[in-house]
């Protein structure tokens, strides 16, 4: 999870107010309890009978039950669907109408609302993450995602290894090999990073902000991060605690690691390399070729779609 940004007060480009839908994330304050502690087994599938799930503890029951009230707080804030887990919570969030305040109030009142069911004076940590979701939005594959959180927490605890390494993905065309995190790829909120030397200053302001702001709350950004404009978003976002998925013109050589500074992401689980199964030779076909995986990467959910 991406530290909460606090570079630009939330998203500046968005009103608060308005009616949305939002991937809300609100994490546990290390001195609380555990909201539960994972069950079932992790080899079986989302959903099917005996597949991983959060038993909740006496306060993350406590964090269910005030989820069903947060009418309560306001009568245009409804629950979607969300995902206790053990140090924090996912909330698919619709705000169905205007609010008199900004959202950030609303949650503001929701945790106190906790606090005092729980008895504890600080249950959550300072603000939330965000994933400001555009209209139109199939929601299915967020749904999806909530539903198989406990399952991939409970495959990285039964997998420590995060170097994972595959031959055989294929992405629009190109057979591509892939090395590090690859539950990166299963991200609803992954977002391409390409500037173009067309784009007004402005521009490219606006796309910094919508990167980092993706970065910082949760998602990944998707580039090869060729451009010196690009390299310093992916030094912003991983300053951020952000997860990248990194595209490179060279295949892994057999038992060749990464680089030590990518080699350290992986092993924090924060970096998915993805190369080409054959060199590409550098040259400006190649930065396009690039830089289209990478939009296809981020429009997609999970390794099985690619």
């Amino acid at each position: 999870m991406g530290r909460y940004w606090t570079g630009n007060s939330r998203a500046p480009w968005h009103d608060y107010r308005a009616r949305h839908i939002y991937h809300i994330t609100l994490l546990k304050r290390a001195e609380v309890p555990d909201f539960g502690s994972l069950a079932g087994d992790w080899r079986l599938h989302s959903g099917t009978r005996g597949s991983s799930y959060v038993s909740a503890s006496p306060i993350g029951k406590a964090v269910k039950d005030c989820l069903r009230n947060i009418g309560s707080i306001h009568p245009a804030l409804r629950v979607l669907q969300y995902a206790l887990m053990p140090d924090h919570l996912h909330i698919l969030l619709s705000v169905e109408s205007i609010l008199d305040e900004i959202l950030g109030r609303k949650l503001a009142a929701f945790k106190v609302m906790i606090n005092k069911r729980t008895g504890f004076p600080c249950v959550f940590g300072k603000g939330f993450n965000d994933q400001i979701l555009s209209f139109g939005r199939n929601l299915d594959t967020i749904y999806q995602y909530l539903r198989e959180n406990p399952r991939r927490l409970a495959v990285r605890f039964a997998n420590p290894d995060f170097f994972e390494r595959r031959s055989n993905i294929r992405i629009g065309d190109t057979d591509c090999q892939a090395y590090g995190n690859l539950q990166l790829l299963e991200n609803p909120f992954k977002d391409a990073v390409v500037v173009h030397r067309a784009d007004s200053v402005k521009k490219r302001e606006e796309n910094r902000l919508r990167w980092l702001h993706t970065a910082a709350n949760g998602g990944v950004i998707v580039s090869p991060f060729i451009s010196k404009d690009e390299k310093a978003i992916r030094r912003e976002a991983e300053d951020l605690g952000g997860r990248i998925i990194f595209l490179t013109n060279e295949p892994l050589k057999e038992r060749e690691k990464p680089t030590a500074h990518d080699f350290s992401l992986c092993s924090e689980g924060r970096c998915l390399l993805i190369a080409p199964a054959e060199p590409l030779p550098f040259g400006r076909q190649t930065c396009l070729k690039l830089n289209s995986l990478a939009e296809l990467i981020s429009n997609f959910c999970s390794s099985s779609e690619l």
